[in-house]
């Protein structure tokens, strides 16, 4: 795992969701700058952190929502840190967790150079990426569907398909093979899935 170590003036950690984020700025020493509940948004990201734009970094735990906050930080040459979320988990994890308190620890880890870092995908490689990911899902997905007709079929005790109903064509008549019309309606709604 790799740590995010260079040293700055100020550190930002900031805790993203969809529609707000929570900032919050630290300096060298620890001593909190900027601590504030902001909608997630560049113009209001780049007014809050004016004052610290000389020498600050921003992490941002690796959730849905960073693409455009590491867009953002590239164009205005703000270093940026994605932080491995698992990692993070396992690091930062307590009893006592809000927005306030995880952008707090996620500056303190920055700070600290505790932070375990997540890859940050260029914006030119993420749609790909996002396809390949779908496309796994839904590969999976196909693949347990079929394996449920198949262990249908064996739970009912009937013979074997005789072929192999992952081609579409060979799965015509397959639902009809079950007796149960509620089992048959089923088989058939998975059959014609894929």
């Amino acid at each position: 795992m790799n740590f995010y170590g260079r040293q700055h003036r100020f550190y930002c950690g900031v805790d993203l969701h969809a529609r707000s984020m929570y900032l919050c700025v630290l300096d060298q020493c620890g001593e909190t700058r900027l601590h504030r509940n902001l909608p997630a948004d560049p113009q209001s990201f780049l007014d809050a952190i004016a004052p610290y734009r000389e020498d600050v970094v921003v992490a941002v735990e690796c959730i849905f929502t960073w693409y455009w906050l590491a867009d953002l930080c590239r164009r205005e040459n703000i270093p940026f840190v994605l932080g491995h979320a698992l990692y993070m988990k396992a690091i930062h994890g307590g009893k006592a967790k809000n927005d306030k308190i995880d952008s707090r620890k996620i500056a303190g880890l920055l700070r600290s150079g505790m932070i375990p870092q997540a890859y940050v995908y260029p914006a030119e490689m993420r749609a790909t990426r996002d396809l390949l990911r779908r496309r796994t899902y839904l590969v999976r997905k196909r693949a347990d569907l079929l394996a449920h007709i198949q262990n249908t079929n064996s739970q009912c005790n009937l013979p074997e398909f005789g072929r192999k109903i992952a081609c579409k064509i060979h799965r015509e008549g397959v639902a009809e093979q079950f007796a149960d019309p509620a089992v048959r309606t089923a088989e058939a709604s998975r059959s014609t899935w894929s």
